[in-house]
C-alpha cells in the first residue's frame, strides 16, 4: 500500500495522468522491504532511475494506459539510413547526380520542402535515397544538411500487431512527435507512400495516416522524403489535393542500357564477394542488354541485377556440387561393383578379374580427378577468403578516414590492402595454372550464363540465337 502511495507522488512529480511501471520502480527503490532492500543491494538509487526514465521517454509523459508502447516509437517502427551507411550495409549508388541533386534543393526549401521520388518499379527510386544517406555519412552534402539523420518508416511494423481502433494511429502519431520534436534534424522516408492512404482509416469519420501527416508537413515541422509508382500517385495522392501540394514530385526516369551496364559493374563486386564467384564484365553488359530486349515487362536497372545475381547463384550451386565428369565416373564405378558381385555368384573367375581390372582403373582416374576438384576448391575458398578480407580492410580505412586517424589509413591502405591483393594475385595464378588444359571448376560468369537464365525466365532460346 505505501508503495503505490509513492507511487501516486512520483505521477504528481512527474506530471503524469496514470501510474506506469517506472512509478511502481521509483516507489519500490524507495521503500523499506525486500524489493527495495534487494534494488539498493544491486546499486540501484532513486536518482539513477529517475535519469535513465527520462532519457528512455525524451520528453514525453503518461497521458494514456499504454504510454510505454509509445517510448523510443521512431527506433521502433523505423530503419536508420545513416547507420546503415555508416556499417557499409548500402550497395554503392552509381550515377543519379541529377535527381539527387533535385532532393537535396528541395529539401533546402523553407516550405513545401518535402520531395516526392515517382518512377517505375524498379527504376531506383529506393537506391537515390540510400545514396543520399552515404553521403550525407561522408558528408558530401550542402551545409545545412550535413547533420541529418534519414530514418525510413516501416509500414508493416507500424500496422502489424494494432488490434484495436485508433492503435496505429496512436503509433503513427508517437513517430510524427518524434520526428518533429527533432526539430527538422530528421528526415522521414516513406517508401510506397500510397499505402498511408487509407491506412488505419476504418470506415466512417475515421482519420487516415495521410491525415496525420498533413499538418506537420504544412506547418514544416515534418520533413519527408516520398517514393512511389506513377500509377498509384494518380490513383491516390493526386485525387487529395491537400496533400499532393505538400510534395514536390521529382521524376525518376528507367536509366539508359549505358547508364545500366556503369550501374551494374559498379555494384558488381558486392556480388561477386556473396557469390564467392568472378563475374566478367562481358556477363554484365548481356545481363543490361539481353533484359532490355527480352524481358519487357520490368524495368532497368532492376531486371539486369536480378539475372547478374541469378546466374552467379547458379555458378554456385554448380561450383559446391560435384562435377558431371567425377559423377559420370562414381555411377560407372557403382554398375561394375554390382556387376562384379553378380558374376562373383556365378563363380567365373576370368570375367571376374576383367572387371576388378576395369574397377581399379576407373577408381584411379577418378581419385586424380576429386584430387584436381578438390585442390581447384580450396583454390577458389582461398580467392573468396581474400576477397572478403580486401573489402574489410577498405572499409575498415574508410572508417578511420573519416575519424580523422591518418596514420591508420596509410598502415591499412598502403600495408595490409597491399599485402593482401598480393595474395589474391599469386592465388588467382596459381587457379590459372591448374585450370590450364582442362578445369573442372567453372569460377566466372559470362555471358553465356545470362543467355541460360533468359531462357529459363522467358522461354526464348537465347543461347542458339
Amino acid at each position: 500500500n505505501s508503495v503505490l502511495q509513492q507511487a501516486e507522488k512520483e505521477l504528481r512529480e512527474l506530471k503524469d495522468e496514470f501510474i506506469s511501471i517506472e512509478h511502481l520502480l521509483l516507489a519500490l527503490a524507495q521503500s523499506k522491504d525486500k524489493a527495495g532492500q534487494l534494488l539498493k543491494d544491486s546499486g540501484v538509487s532513486r536518482g539513477a532511475l529517475l535519469k535513465a526514465i527520462q532519457e528512455l521517454r525524451g520528453g514525453a509523459r503518461v497521458t494514456d494506459q499504454d504510454a510505454e508502447a509509445k517510448y523510443k516509437s521512431l527506433e521502433r517502427y523505423s530503419k536508420n539510413l545513416n547507420d546503415l551507411a555508416k556499417q557499409g550495409k548500402i550497395d554503392p549508388v552509381i550515377g543519379r547526380d541529377e535527381e539527387i541533386r533535385r532532393v537535396l534543393q528541395i529539401l533546402s526549401r523553407r516550405t513545401k520542402n518535402n520531395p516526392i521520388l515517382l518512377g517505375e518499379p524498379g527504376v531506383g527510386k529506393t537506391a537515390i535515397v540510400e545514396g543520399m544517406a552515404q553521403r550525407i555519412v561522408n558528408g558530401d552534402v550542402p551545409e545545412n544538411l550535413k547533420n541529418k539523420i534519414l530514418v525510413s518508416l516501416d509500414m508493416g511494423l507500424l500496422v502489424a500487431g494494432a488490434k484495436y481502433k485508433g492503435e496505429f494511429e496512436e503509433r503513427l502519431k508517437a513517430v510524427i512527435k518524434e520526428v518533429t520534436d527533432s526539430n527538422g534534424q530528421i528526415i522521414l522516408f516513406i517508401d510506397e507512400i500510397h499505402t498511408l492512404i487509407g491506412a488505419g482509416g476504418g470506415g466512417e469519420g475515421a482519420m487516415d495516416a495521410a491525415n496525420l501527416l498533413k499538418p506537420a508537413l504544412a506547418r514544416g515541422e515534418l520533413h519527408a522524403i516520398g517514393a512511389t509508382t506513377l500509377k498509384e500517385y494518380q490513383k491516390y495522392i493526386e485525387k487529395d489535393k491537400a496533400l499532393e501540394r505538400r510534395f514536390q514530385a521529382v521524376m525518376v526516369d528507367e536509366p539508359s542500357v549505358e547508364d545500366s551496364i556503369s550501374i551494374l559493374r559498379g555494384i558488381k563486386d558486392k556480388y561477386e564477394l556473396h557469390h564467392g564467384v568472378r563475374i566478367k564484365d562481358d556477363a554484365v553488359i548481356a545481363s543490361v542488354e539481353l533484359s532490355n530486349r527480352y524481358i519487357s515487362d520490368r524495368f532497368l536497372p532492376d531486371k539486369a541485377i536480378d539475372l547478374m545475381d541469378e546466374a552467379a547463384s547458379k555458378l554456385r550451386l554448380e561450383m559446391d556440387s560435384v562435377p558431371e565428369e567425377l559423377d559420370e565416373l562414381n555411377r560407372k564405378i557403382m554398375q561394375l561393383e554390382i556387376e562384379r558381385e553378380a558374376i562373383r555368384r556365378e563363380k567365373d573367375k576370368d570375367k571376374e578379374a576383367v572387371l576388378t581390372k576395369e574397377i581399379a582403373e576407373l577408381s584411379e582416374q577418378r581419385n586424380s580427378l576429386k584430387a584436381k576438384w578438390e585442390s581447384e576448391k580450396a583454390i577458389v575458398a582461398g580467392i573468396q577468403k581474400e576477397k572478403e578480407n580486401i573489402d574489410r580492410l577498405k572499409f575498415e580505412a574508410d572508417q578511420a578516414e573519416k575519424a580523422g586517424d591518418y596514420g591508420r589509413v596509410a598502415e591499412i591502405r598502403y600495408g595490409k590492402i597491399t599485402e593482401a591483393e598480393k595474395k589474391l594475385k599469386q592465388a588467382q595464378e596459381e587457379m590459372k595454372q591448374l585450370q590450364s588444359g582442362h578445369s573442372l571448376l567453372k569460377e566466372e560468369v559470362d555471358s553465356e550464363d545470362i543467355a541460360e537464365v533468359v531462357a529459363k525466365w522467358t522461354g526464348i532460346p537465347v543461347a542458339k540465337m
